[in-house]
Formats: C-alpha cells, sequence, structure tokens
C-alpha cells in the first residue's frame, strides 16, 4: 500500500502557494479600486470529532478579506489528518466505520462582491486519503446579472485545462457542475456553472502525478480568468434593482450551502474551524 504522505505535503504546499498567488492578486485589484484592503490570516486546530479518536492532528488558515471590490471573500488552506465519525465514515470514498482513519488537504475560495455586475465566485481543490486516494475540486462562476461574455470566457478557461489533461473531462465535469451546483427546491442553478470533479483516484503514483498535474491546471486556470473578469466589470454603475437581484441571488447561494453543499457537511463532521466552513456565507442577502 502506497504511502502517501510525501505526495499529501505536495499536494499542501501547492494549495499553500496558489493560495497566496490568489490573494496576492485580490489585494493587487484592491489597490486599483483605491483601496488599501488585505487579508488578515487567522491560524486554527482541527478540533476533535464527536463519535471518533480525539484526532486533534492538524488545522489550517482563514484567510478573509473585506474591500471596495471584494465586499468579502475568503481563501482557505487546510490539512488535517484523523479518524471520522463512524456514523459519517461510510459516506466517503474508502472509508467505514472499521477504517475511519483520513486525511485531507485542500483549498477553497468563496468570493462575493460589491458590485452586482461582478460574478461571485466559488473555487476549491482538496486531495484525500481513506484506504483510498483522490483528488477533487472545481469552480463556478455565480452572477446576479450574467454576461454571456464573461460566462463562455469563464468556461472556456477551464475547457482548456481539462482538455490538456484528459479527453472527455471538460463534458463529463461541467455536466457534473450542473448536476451538483443545482437548487432542487428553487428548481434553479446556482449560477452558470462550471466544473466539478471527484473521486480522481489514485491507483499508483504515476496516476497522483496525472491527477496532481490536473489539479494543479484547474487552480491556474481559476487564477487566470477571474481576475480578468473582475477587473472588467467592478467599475460598472448599477441601480438599486440591481443591488436587489444580488441580495436575492446571495439567499440562494446561502441555501445551497447550508443544505446541499458536501464539503459544508464534512467540515462540520471532521472538527474544520467554524468560520472557516461558513465564511462562503454572503455578508448580507435578502429573501422576498
Amino acid at each position: 500500500m502506497t504511502d502517501w504522505t510525501p505526495y499529501t505535503a505536495r499536494a499542501r504546499d501547492w494549495f499553500a502557494q496558489l493560495r497566496d498567488s490568489i490573494c496576492a492578486e485580490f489585494e493587487a485589484i484592491e489597490r486599483e479600486a483605491g483601496s488599501d484592503a488585505a487579508f488578515d490570516y487567522t491560524p486554527w486546530q482541527r478540533a476533535a470529532v464527536e463519535g471518533g479518536e480525539a484526532g486533534e492532528t492538524g488545522g489550517g488558515t482563514r484567510g478573509l478579506m473585506k474591500g471596495k471590490v471584494f465586499e468579502k471573500v475568503g481563501v482557505n488552506i487546510s490539512s488535517v489528518v484523523g479518524d471520522l465519525a463512524t456514523d459519517f465514515a461510510g459516506t466517503i470514498n474508502g472509508a467505514s466505520a472499521d477504517k475511519p482513519a483520513f486525511s485531507a488537504t485542500g483549498i477553497s475560495l468563496v468570493a462575493h462582491m460589491a458590485n452586482p455586475h461582478v460574478p461571485a465566485v466559488h473555487m476549491n481543490t482538496r486531495f484525500l486519503t481513506t484506504t483510498k486516494a483522490w483528488f477533487g475540486g472545481g469552480a463556478d462562476l455565480n452572477p446576479p446579472l450574467p454576461y454571456d461574455e464573461d460566462t463562455a470566457e469563464f468556461h472556456a478557461e477551464f475547457q482548456a485545462a481539462c482538455d490538456a489533461h484528459g479527453p472527455g473531462y471538460y463534458d463529463r465535469y461541467k455536466a457534473w457542475a450542473d448536476e451538483y451546483f443545482y437548487i432542487p427546491h428553487r428548481k434553479v442553478h446556482r449560477g452558470v456553472g462550471g466544473i466539478f470533479y471527484d473521486h480522481l483516484e489514485c491507483a499508483d503514483e504515476a496516476a497522483w502525478e496525472a491527477n496532481f498535474a490536473f489539479t494543479q491546471a484547474v487552480g491556474r486556470a481559476f487564477l487566470a480568468v477571474f481576475p480578468r473578469l473582475v477587473r472588467r466589470r467592478m467599475g460598472m454603475e448599477f441601480t438599486p434593482a440591481d443591488k436587489l437581484q444580488q441580495l436575492e441571488w446571495r439567499g440562494r447561494y446561502a441555501e445551497f450551502n447550508l443544505v446541499y453543499d458536501r464539503g459544508t457537511l464534512f467540515g462540520l463532521k471532521t472538527g474544520g474551524n467554524i468560520d472557516a466552513i461558513l465564511m462562503s456565507l454572503p455578508p448580507e442577502a435578502v429573501w422576498s
């Protein structure tokens, strides 16, 4: 059985590097808007999980910025090791009540924008091990006021990343995002989609390298395309009606994350930091 520890460390280091690059770019956008907003970083340690072992190994850093362009953006990294709660282990790929041990490392980002013409966005990538090892992640765009140009550009960037790493990746992972980022009780999608992949398993070291390269490409695609969209829209004028539409769509975003999102549940069930887990929630929302 492969010892994934050094591979987990490599993935963790990449996620931290990607976090630093993204945060620097977002702070540069704030400077362009005449703002001195910067990320505040708060470290946290994993808490014990009810039903599991003490498992107080690992933690992460919550990065949060509230500025002129980014009304609220969180960029979190984490790396944790321990046992899953017995009533939750069976829901995780390769884990069970008899074999609840896991490790997980990843980056998670959600940005809620001040200007409703600028799309909100979500991105995360992660590497997990149980009795299996796999990568997952993706990104999706959530514009209150959609622009076909922005949607096409966002998808094109991720299609290029997918096409370079596997035939059929883009069609498969775009369809998975359309299925996953859907709010059944509203009968609407959360946004205009993107890509979503999970359980990209690593049967051996060669598979790990290939899947890691793809996961890195996903992160680079996000870093390439989203700042361009922000800069394109952040100076546009907007009306009170535009702002109201943004706040209503934020309500739907909150509903999805609290009711359906797997990442939220995983964080809560594995002793994650509550503030880091719920950083995805918008700073303000309305319900009709």
